[in-house]
């Protein structure tokens, strides 16, 4: 057998990724819209993280860390986080596959990891920094707590419904 066959274009185990993105972070739905732009070889599905969905297809997921931190489930219910989930997204897509198995090495791990926490500070920074991030579904974001869920107010006499 030759070394350039590539590992997974015909027989992958992962035929198929759902990708939970924040709807509401400008960087995650730009990302989201560059992803659908590209060739891929594993087909990707992008469900906003935390929406009615995310939840009724992935109830053993937890809505707040999908909010959290980025989150791809495999067709086969694989739950791949975090760097991770950037490392098999790229996996998926035709010209990034390489970089996909660079970035899966110890030393593209790292890169991975630091290219994630870039982004996070990127979004805190559009939190405010320091502040309560608050989306409109009436999850929030504390950073001495973490993700909060507050149920919208039916004082104003406008009560949303399920």
């Amino acid at each position: 057998m030759s070394g350039g066959v590539d590992r997974g274009v015909t027989s992958a185990p992962v035929r198929g990724l759902t990708v939970l993105y924040d709807a509401e972070c400008a960087l995650c739905t730009h990302l989201r819209d560059w992803l659908l732009r590209q060739p891929q070889l594993v087909p990707l599905e992008l469900v906003p993280a935390g929406s009615a969905e995310a939840r009724t297809r992935f109830p053993g997921v937890d809505p707040a860390a999908t909010l959290e931190e980025v989150t791809v489930i495999g067709d086969s219910g694989q739950v791949y986080r975090g760097a991770a989930a950037w490392v098999v997204v790229l996996w998926a897509l035709r010209e990034h596959r390489p970089l996909a198995h660079r970035l899966s090495s110890p030393a593209g791990a790292m890169l991975a990891r630091g290219a994630v926490l870039a982004a996070a500070k990127y979004r805190g920074a559009q939190w405010g920094g320091q502040g309560t991030y608050r989306r409109t579904d009436g999850w929030r974001y504390v950073p001495e707590q973490g993700w909060v869920y507050d149920p919208p107010s039916c004082a104003d006499g406008a009560c949303p419904t399920g």
